[in-house]
């Protein structure tokens, strides 16, 4: 049974640490706000850029000498994949939930005769995945977007991703990430690439567009090639911007609820002093009592 002195101590301990968890808290809680405006503002941009490649690529599909990120390789036996997480801890499941996704997608490629490729960008997903696939991961990416994070750093990661693809290196690329939704709720999202796929329309938009047609100038090819590599960087900006507001959501929840159990444990423990501090008061008043009665 612990001491009073025992269970003083770990009242202030955990004391510390709800300061602590609180302080975090507060901390995640101003930075989501930024990071939110960020990814809500970069959404329409890279949908609509999304869109608009999808009509030039729906123009030029099948033309002999279409750009190489949107006709592909004619193969897909080298996957690589992004995984796209923090740099940082205690930020609850947001971490793991974008690991095991990843997990299932190599297992899935590799049950079918794939090779993976896996470039991390975060230092977390490089700690748990290089247990089990160390030989697959190509390079790290630490320490993305400090101070604050811009479109130059996601265009070193499109840079580096568009060069092994011109280097012949891979045939898809796809890449791993949280989508933020609330606070509380991060969406496991995978997006490839390369090749360039074409976003699913939704209800109502395929039939006011179907039947447009467009004049481009220059021709839709040397817009294609002008666009595409310019695509990646925006889907990577974005998949950054996510996930930053989503591992800050994530923090926030997961302090909130360190805080609060901290405080649950600090009203259990000096319940428990309380009583083992009566008790040994009442033990030293029947010491008194029996002491005196005898003499």
């Amino acid at each position: 049974m612990p001491t009073l002195k025992d269970l003083k101590t770990r009242i202030t301990s955990v004391k510390s640490t709800r300061k602590i968890t609180l302080a975090m808290k507060m901390v995640a809680a101003a930075k989501l706000r930024r990071a939110q405006e960020q990814a809500e503002a970069a959404r329409p941009y890279a949908e609509r850029m999304d869109r608009m490649l999808g009509s030039l690529a729906a123009a030029a599909a099948g033309r002999p000498g279409a750009p190489a990120m949107l006709a592909g390789t004619g193969k897909d036996d080298v996957h690589l994949l992004i995984v796209a997480t923090a740099d940082r801890g205690l930020c609850g499941g947001f971490n793991t939930s974008i690991v095991r996704a990843s997990r299932a997608h190599i297992r899935a490629l590799r049950d079918q005769g794939k090779t993976v490729k896996i470039l991390c960008v975060g230092k977390k997903g490089n700690d748990q995945l290089r247990r089990e696939y160390r030989n697959s991961i190509i390079d790290v990416v630490n320490d993305i977007g400090k101070p604050s994070l811009t479109f130059a750093d996601a265009g070193d990661v499109a840079d580096k991703i568009t060069r092994m693809y011109d280097a012949g290196e891979f045939d898809i690329c796809t890449i791993v990430y949280n989508r933020f939704q609330s606070a509380m709720t991060q969406v496991v999202t995978q997006q490839q690439l390369i090749p360039f796929a074409p976003p699913e329309a939704k209800e109502g938009e395929e039939a006011a567009g179907a039947d447009r047609l467009y004049e481009y100038e220059p021709e839709e090819s040397e817009i294609l090639d002008a666009l595409l590599p310019r695509n990646i960087s925006v889907q990577v900006y974005r998949a950054l911007l996510e996930n930053a507001a989503s591992e800050q959501g994530a923090r926030m929840t997961a302090m909130d609820s360190a805080t609060r159990n901290a405080g649950d444990m600090i009203d259990s423990l000096s319940i428990q002093y309380n009583r083992a501090r009566q008790a040994a008061i009442t033990k030293e008043l029947i010491e008194i009592i029996s002491g005196a009665e005898a003499l």
